[in-house]
């Protein structure tokens, strides 16, 4: 059943300009009026697409003014296009073309390197992310990516992508996200160089690995957006990335960057969501290395441990353990090496916790900390997770104790995501503040710099 029409003005314009049961034929004009911006393959299903609110870039809607023009003999003005701007758009839809992906990054990096929001205040869509699963999961591969522009794009200019976005991931594990300069630096940088090279000129095989390169620093981007609290701009970033992700037939990092998006459920409360994120996540990841399985069911575990589905929750639990356990000859890909024991001991506390077995949970305390120096960030949420989850034991003591070591920890993060996780820890000991111990310990949090 197809889908409605959502761009009326769009569809308005076609018909007047005789295109209405032609959408084949306005997509080979409008790649003509594109020529100079290299060989659009523009076709009937991206007309479709448009119609049905998808935005295309902004050059790209220029040619598509310019093709109309002509055809009606009088000027058309983008804005007569019904697209909206790059601040009304919904832009964690998940594109549904190659050219699609290539614009929406076009447009979403611009937007958040001009900072054209001063402040995210969207939310997190559950539904948009659903569809985006269903759409990496069951869409049809994309048979080719070549592309001819104006910039020619080789494997040695790729390589430098990735080693930048490693550069950037190690910033984020030391210093967290918060300072919004980071980001922003990395956006500028996106559309200056990388942005130019998605239009540019290159063969399938480096098309693949371009599209994989965008695909992790869309992802880091994202992940350092939710870590700043986000959450619409971190889902908009991510979304990109899982279409980069299977644009480059990356199926095991498509499946990472969707893990990544249930992870963002679950913090915000979408445990069911992030459960059924989680699981299309393992779905097309098929016999993926154990390293991979492991973090993919450390997150599920994370998401049925929310919503309270126990014996999901320890399945889970016992499938990413083996899978740990097989990964020192399955390692996998470059990009899983962060996933230590000390992670899934994290995600292990984390939902135990959830599911009041305090006691059970409390068991990878010491696994959970076993962190090597790079991980400040998740040392810090480690903390408080086991501070918090010795005051909900009951041992207000040993919760205490743990809360008195969180400030050396999360100095100098910035970070939402610790300052969320500080002020539960506060709320779980706030019951109990007529104890001297207690107050003390929450004067101490309340005290703590507002960069974490």
């Amino acid at each position: 059943m197809a889908r409605p029409v959502t761009n009326t003005a769009f569809e308005g314009l076609l018909l007047a300009a005789g295109y209405a049961n032609s959408h084949a034929a306005f997509a080979r004009q409008l790649n003509h009026t594109g020529r100079d911006q290299g060989t659009w393959r523009y076709d009937a299903a991206s007309v479709y697409w448009w119609l049905r609110g998808r935005r295309p870039g902004e050059h790209v809607q220029a040619a598509m003014a310019e093709t109309l023009a002509r055809k009606l003999g009088r000027s058309v003005g983008v804005t007569e296009l019904g697209f909206g701007t790059a601040e009304s758009i919904n832009m964690c839809v998940y594109p549904a073309t190659v050219a699609g992906a290539i614009d929406t990054a076009e447009l979403i990096w611009t937007r958040l390197a001009k900072r054209l929001n001063h402040q995210d205040s969207g939310v997190f869509d559950s539904g948009k992310a659903l569809e985006a699963a269903l759409g990496w999961r069951y869409d049809l591969p994309d048979k080719a990516v070549s592309r001819s522009g104006r910039q020619q794009v080789t494997s040695t200019d790729v390589q430098s992508l990735y080693a930048l976005a490693d550069h950037f991931t190690d910033l984020d594990r030391r210093h967290g996200s918060g300072s919004p300069r980071t980001r922003a630096v990395m956006a500028d940088f996106l559309v200056r160089q990388v942005a130019p090279m998605l239009h540019g000129t290159y063969t399938d095989a480096v098309g693949r690995d371009l599209m994989r390169a965008a695909a992790t620093l869309s992802g880091q981007l994202a992940f350092m957006s939710y870590d700043a609290g986000e959450h619409a701009m971190a889902q908009h970033h991510v979304t990109l990335g899982i279409r980069l992700a299977k644009a480059a037939d990356d199926r095991l990092y498509g499946a990472h960057l969707l893990a990544n998006l249930a992870t963002q459920a679950v913090f915000v409360g979408h445990a069911r969501e992030a459960a059924r994120l989680v699981e299309a996540a393992i779905d097309g990841a098929g016999r993926a290395p154990a390293a991979v399985l492991a973090r993919l069911h450390a997150t599920a575990a994370t998401a049925y441990g929310q919503s309270g589905e126990r014996r999901a929750c320890q399945t889970a639990l016992t499938k990413a353990e083996r899978a740990l356990d097989r990964a020192g000859t399955d390692s996998g890909p470059r990009w899983v090496g962060y996933f230590s024991p000390a992670h899934l001991a994290g995600a292990t506390l984390r939902s135990l916790g959830d599911l009041h077995l305090y006691t059970q949970a409390l068991r990878h305390a010491p696994d959970a900390l076993d962190l090597g120096s790079q991980n400040t960030r998740t040392r810090a949420l480690h903390t408080a997770l086991v501070a918090m989850t010795y005051a909900r034991a009951g041992d207000t003591d040993a919760a205490c104790d743990w809360a008195s070591k969180l400030g050396q920890h999360a100095t100098g993060i910035h970070s939402a995501r610790v300052r969320q996780r500080v002020r539960e820890l506060a709320n779980t000991f706030s019951p109990q503040q007529a104890s001297p111990q207690v107050n003390e310990v929450l004067h101490t949090l309340a005290a703590m710099p507002a960069a974490i």
